[in-house]
């Protein structure tokens, strides 16, 4: 049952690709369509069955503590008592969601915050990604990919998107142009790994980046598959990346919303 699996979310960051955005806020609080990507994300996971997000913080981390403690407050309905000088905060039954918000280190790499959540992990296969990017990725079958293949890791390889439009050329008269989603070649690291407790052993300390060592280990152990995803994918690594998010979203053409 996918309720039963963690989501590791890396919420650390510095996001100093996207300044203009991340001077006041974490980038996993960057908006898109008046709600922070990170709840994007959650919102996609939790509609696959998903409720207990462990969220791994560092630069801002305390940004991200008080926009759930008000969302927990706020998104409910609210009754104020002015001649008894009370409220009460009448939650909404939309979430079932367990939050584990838990301090990483401002500079640790990402595999250090992997490695320092191991306790809320435990002994449980979990998965594991970015707080700043949006997919639709099956999740019911990634996690049963992840479970028939037997290894301790599976990474979701994506086509890298795309930054310019796509020319198609016959001599020197442009016959096609796409403003594509996506390259049709090779395939990159998509985040939305599924994992076993185990590969905690392969990450050193908070300076290991697990897009390194960790998986570059697990690699040479036959320990790594990779389950290939042909649709949507988009970080949100610049401020045209988000302004694209928010396209989509604006149009109703969002392809992670499934809520």
């Amino acid at each position: 049952m996918l309720q039963e699996i963690p989501c590791v979310l890396l919420a650390g960051g510095l996001g100093t690709r996207l300044a203009e955005e991340t001077t006041v806020r974490p980038k996993p609080l960057v908006e898109v369509g008046e709600r922070p990507i990170l709840w994007h994300l959650m919102q996609n996971l939790s509609s696959w069955g998903m409720r207990e997000f462990i969220i791994a913080l560092g630069y801002k981390g305390d940004e991200i503590k008080r926009f759930f403690v008000d969302y927990q407050r706020l998104s409910g309905s609210l009754t104020i008592d002015f001649s008894k000088k009370e409220s009460r905060t009448i939650p909404t039954m939309e979430k079932d969601w367990l939050l584990h918000l838990v301090e990483t280190g401002l500079h640790s790499m990402t595999g250090g915050r992997i490695r320092n959540v191991a306790s809320q992990i435990g002994t449980r296969t979990f998965l594991a990604t970015y707080g700043d990017g949006l997919a639709d990725v099956d999740i019911g079958k990634l996690v049963a990919f992840h479970r028939a293949h037997g290894r301790l890791a599976t990474v979701t390889a994506v086509r890298p998107p795309a930054r310019f439009g796509g020319l198609e050329f016959d001599g020197d008269q442009v016959t096609r142009f796409s403003e594509k989603p996506q390259t049709g070649e090779g395939w990159i690291n998509g985040g939305f790994f599924i994992l076993e407790p185990q590969v905690i052993d392969y990450i050193e300390g908070d300076d290991t980046i697990w897009e390194r060592q960790p998986l570059e280990r697990l690699a040479a152990d036959g320990q790594l598959m990779a389950y290939r995803h042909d649709g949507f994918f988009q970080p949100m690594d610049t401020l045209r990346d988000k302004q694209l998010l928010q396209k989509l979203w604006d149009s109703h053409q969002a392809p992670w919303k499934r809520w």
